[in-house]
């Protein structure tokens, strides 16, 4: 009965064991420059890259180009990688030291939309509560592009993402206790904003 016991024990193990090697060994793959390696890299973490992507940037078309950019540097980028992380943790990592003139663009944008709408004569609307969804997405969107850029990533990756802030820190290459210091003074910059007539 014991070594039964034993048996189903070692199960899990050898299971994590096995993916662990198909990733050291995917990596090295991609060190030497396999092709079919960063398409299987691709295959593995696209969606998830796209969605921290998305969620940082708010908009899709930037968030497929930062997709793009992030693999595309994945090849020279793993040269750095010292395995002391998932392999999926390093290419958010990568999207993220993209992301900068990224999120420049997506405001530069949204700020010229937001002065055309101004100049723009709008009927008014019933209130309804898809509207006062839209409204609340919309107040949300401008509070977040008002926050630092460090903030920013420390929100999305520990409340959007749901990400440990041991995690987080891996991700962004900071102490944990600087994560949770930015996600305290986001929160507090977010309440108030979202308490200001004006981003409302």
């Amino acid at each position: 009965m014991q070594s039964s016991v034993g048996t189903l024990d070692l199960v899990p193990r050898a299971v994590e064991a096995s993916s662990s090697d198909v990733e050291r060994q995917l990596v090295a793959r991609l060190r030497a420059g396999e092709l079919t390696a960063l398409g299987e890299a691709y295959d593995s973490h696209h969606e998830q890259v796209r969605a921290f992507a998305r969620r940082l940037l708010g908009d899709a078309a930037a968030a497929e180009d930062l997709v793009q950019e992030t693999f595309l540097s994945l090849p020279g980028a793993v040269l750095r990688f010292r395995e002391d992380s998932s392999l999926r943790t390093f290419v958010i990592s990568i999207a993220l030291n993209h992301s900068r003139h990224h999120v420049r663009a997506v405001m530069r944008r949204r700020a010229a939309t937001a002065r055309m709408a101004t100049g723009t004569q709008r009927v008014p609307e019933p209130p309804h509560a898809a509207t006062d969804r839209m409204h609340l997405a919309h107040a949300l969107t401008r509070a977040l592009d008002s926050l630092p850029l460090d903030q920013r990533v420390a929100i999305i990756l520990c409340e959007v993402e749901g990400r440990s802030s041991a995690e987080a820190a891996q991700i962004v290459g900071t102490p944990e206790t600087t994560i949770r210091t930015r996600i305290f003074h986001a929160k507090r910059k977010l309440r108030e904003l979202l308490a200001t007539p004006e981003v409302r």
